[in-house]
């Protein structure tokens, strides 16, 4: 996904992120990077930004 594409899957995002760390033994933080890295984002820290600057400008950033 690129950034100006389409609104990033939080439940697909959630869900890729508890499997990693539940089953995949990854710390939270590992397993959300590996999570937003499966949408497309550098890392978790970049998802979260997009996801805050679409929900404040109610528009894709």
């Amino acid at each position: 996904m690129s950034l100006s594409g389409p609104i990033p899957d939080i439940d697909a995002f959630e869900e890729r992120a508890a499997i990693a760390q539940y089953d995949g033994g990854l710390s939270r933080k590992r397993a959300e990077d590996l999570a937003a890295q499966g949408q497309g984002f550098k890392d978790a820290d970049q998802y979260w930004q997009w996801l805050a600057e679409y929900v404040l400008n109610k528009r894709q950033p």
